[in-house]
């Protein structure tokens, strides 16, 4: 109990440090004063990368390098009536019936309880061999600190990678990605002076992480917005702005729209049905998504109707959701993509983000293809970018059989071995650097990516069990 104390109490002050990815000084910061005050060897890079360095207890000077290895940057989320500043705020979270819960916001235990768990090893009397711990910069927007990393800023050849969000399951393998951007560019036309401006939106929806949580059959609101839209384009509809959505990794949870139509009580009876059949059909996944459309006042003009009419069949055109399951790892999602966001960029452009993930990289090639044909067709420029390799299993792994002895050992029963459906910096050093046995594991949370991200206690209290044992008799 005492280092999972230790651990929640790194973790606590950790909320309180701005962190969103790119902006993450203040965390280097922190863990650098971290080092400095206990003497430790720090090491930094040109792309903010940190490596404290814990050296050899007596005695286990012979034993090899342990690299512990988790990001400093979180997923910023919030809740569409939240004022949360995440350049300045602190995460407001409360502590009730065995988990830790943030109130409006991302929690940001992805991946800062890692991190904490880190830092208790690091202050720690824990009798270890060396052990390198390295904290990665923007893993969540494209892995750029794992993509900067020169070799030799961690010299272990066995990684413990602190990312991952279910006790008792042990990750060799993750998918591969890859993020589709489609920009259209348009010019703008009056309003039909005798149309109706309207505001439509689908909020509160439930979100989630777009790798781990994609095969929960959640909501997508971009989505849903959208195939509403398009519908109505035959009906004469005008489109204003479209907004929704955020990050490529987040399953998105609300859209809006401002419109103009013809007859506004026929396209408010329209969504009022529309929007009966969505929630019955997400009645399970998505409880309390809301639907709205209420009368607004626009001063802008709209988006001209060939691009709009382009655009709208292109979004509902575009898939999104599981592609296809791995016939090798029973349950384990082998292809999915995420339509994560939509921005009116202000200069005449409409911006959608979309991302792809694949343990197969054929299948990740393709399915990217497939959503950027959807855009092209539809007149967009597309573009892909910040791809990333998968991790290929090594069900050999020496670290993996050490981890599974520890858990039988201290729970009596087996641990999971699995690969994620989520992209983990694993695959990127592996990659770059070969000959690394690796390992993920982490304790459980919900709701990553989302507002209401939550941490299981108990699970800490294991994870935490499980870790000290694994680093204080591997070799």
């Amino acid at each position: 109990m005492e280092y999972t104390d230790r651990i929640l109490e790194y973790f606590k002050e950790i909320t309180g440090i701005p962190r969103e990815s790119g902006n993450e000084e203040r965390m280097r910061e922190y863990l650098i004063r971290f080092a400095h005050t206990r003497g430790l060897e720090c090491r930094t890079d040109s792309v903010g990368n940190v490596c404290i360095v814990k050296e050899a207890a007596p005695g286990k000077e012979n034993v090899s390098t342990l690299v512990l290895q988790g990001h400093q940057d979180m997923v910023c989320e919030k809740t569409a009536g939240s004022t949360h500043n995440f350049l300045t705020d602190p995460i407001d979270y409360v502590i009730e019936e065995g988990w830790m819960i943030a109130r409006e916001t991302t929690l940001g235990a992805d991946d800062g309880i890692g991190v904490a768990a880190m830092l208790m090893i690091l202050g720690s009397e824990l009798p270890t061999g060396k052990i390198e711990c390295v904290f990665t910069t923007s893993e969540e927007t494209g892995m750029d600190g794992a993509f900067g990393m020169q070799k030799g800023f961690f010299t272990g050849k066995t990684l413990i990678n602190l990312d991952s969000e279910d006790e008792g399951q042990l990750f060799i393998g993750c998918a591969g990605g890859v993020d589709t951007t489609a920009t259209f560019a348009f010019n703008n036309e009056a309003l039909n002076d005798d149309f109706k401006v309207l505001k439509v939106s689908i909020t509160n929806g439930l979100g989630g992480h777009s790798g781990d949580e994609i095969d929960k059959g959640r909501m997508n609101a971009v989505k849903a917005l959208s195939t509403f839209l398009a519908s109505e384009d035959g009906h004469g509809l005008q489109l204003v702005s479209i907004d929704g959505g955020n990050k490529p990794n987040a399953i998105p949870r609300e859209c809006t729209a401002v419109i103009a139509v013809p007859d506004a009580d026929a396209t408010s009876s329209r969504f009022e049905a529309f929007s009966k059949a969505l929630a019955n059909e997400y009645a399970d996944t998505d409880p309390d998504v809301e639907f709205g459309i209420v009368p607004a006042y626009s001063e802008s003009p709209a988006v001209c109707a060939q691009v709009t009419s382009a655009f709208l069949k292109a979004m509902a055109a575009c898939p999104h959701g599981v592609i296809a399951m791995s016939r090798d790892i029973e349950g384990l999602v082998e292809t999915s993509t995420n339509l994560a966001s939509v921005k009116m960029a202000g200069d005449g452009k409409i911006v959608v983000v979309t991302s792809q993930r694949s343990s197969v990289t054929t299948s990740r090639e393709e399915i990217a293809k497939a959503v950027a044909d959807c855009f092209r067709i539809g007149g967009a420029v597309v573009e892909h970018h910040s791809e990333y390799p998968g991790w290929k299993p090594n069900p050999d792994s020496p670290i993996l059989r050490a981890c599974v002895s520890s858990y039988r050992k201290l729970f009596g029963r087996e641990p999971q071995v699995k690969a994620i459906h989520a992209g983990l910096e694993c695959g990127l050093f592996e990659e770059k650097f070969g000959g690394l046995d690796m390992i993920s594991f982490g304790p459980t949370l919900r709701g990553v990516h989302a507002p209401g991200e939550r941490l299981d206690l108990a699970s800490l209290e294991r994870f935490t069990a499980h870790l000290i044992d694994v680093i204080t008799n591997c070799n």
